[in-house]
């Protein structure tokens, strides 16, 4: 067992966020910590603004039925939300949670991510893959552990915060694409390098225990929520797939990894006995 001691958060999360007595301070000496996304370079839209309307549901709870946030989403009824994810061809439909202009009440089912963090978790040092987050309780399937926060940025600073990046860098950017109707697709890039949450220390695994959800709550802008794929023990390691399998991002083929530059690939140490080799890469960021 880890002995851990100050808050990764200092106080801005419900729960503190541990961190692990043997990581030094240097690690997190350029890195500013947020609970939420903040606006970046080339985003237009401030994550923080109410932009969605809300419901007039003055149930306990609200209902699929007559709920106009969940008219066309998924409550987080048991199941309901992992099973919704196994969609065919991978993208699942949108998840609107209630917002601060919803008459419903604060302890409505729909009302969930923007909690915030409610379980225990601690960062701390692997052998071979920089700090990595465990779980400090047991967590049962399709519970919500934390968001992937940080500066939401626009897709020309996507790439060319990408382009800088060698081997040695330890953190992606996440590339979220959503199908919205027809041939619409939107993008959300994310950016949690030096601005963000515990999220960013989440390591990737070809085998994870979490798969991320886009989620919307004030904003049109999705929060990128992490919820575990089946029950996870005490002291765990957290992992998720950086490539995004469940939402809808792109995998770089064999075929792709030729014409992208080599200081782009880096290795992958999941140990996964599926494990590709390589971390996963969203070639759109790219080109």
């Amino acid at each position: 067992m880890r002995s851990y001691s100050q808050d990764l958060s200092k106080g801005l999360e419900n729960v503190p966020v541990m961190i692990e007595k043997s990581v030094p301070q240097e690690a997190f000496a350029n890195f500013q910590y947020v609970p939420e996304n903040v606006q970046g370079s080339g985003c237009d839209l401030d994550p923080s603004a109410i932009t969605l309307p809300g419901c007039s549901c003055r149930a306990h709870s609200c209902l699929p039925d007559s709920c106009s946030c969940l008219r066309f989403g998924q409550t987080y009824d048991r199941g309901g939300l992992l099973n919704r994810l196994r969609e065919e061809d991978g993208y699942s439909r949108p998840v609107f949670e209630c917002n601060v202009l919803c008459a419903c009440g604060e302890s409505c089912q729909n009302r969930v991510v923007q909690k915030g963090i409610e379980v225990h978790l601690g960062v701390f040092s692997t052998k071979d893959r920089g700090l990595g987050v465990e779980t400090l309780e047991r967590l049962p399937r399709g519970h919500f552990v934390c968001e992937y926060a940080g500066e939401i940025i626009g897709p020309h600073e996507a790439r060319r915060r990408q382009l800088s990046q060698t081997p040695k860098h330890m953190n992606y950017i996440i590339a979220v694409q959503e199908h919205s109707g027809g041939d619409r697709v939107t993008q959300t890039f994310v950016d949690p390098v030096t601005v963000g949450n515990v999220g960013r220390f989440i390591n990737h695994s070809c085998q994870p225990n979490l798969v991320m959800v886009p989620v919307r709550v004030h904003s049109l802008l999705p929060r990128l929520a992490l919820f575990t794929n089946r029950d996870i023990e005490q002291y765990e390691e957290l992992t998720f797939d950086y490539s995004g399998a469940l939402n809808g991002n792109t995998k770089m083929s064999n075929e792709t990894q030729s014409d992208v530059k080599v200081l782009q690939r880096k290795a992958c140490h999941c140990k996964a006995p599926n494990c590709s080799g390589f971390l996963p890469l969203d070639i759109s960021v790219l080109y």
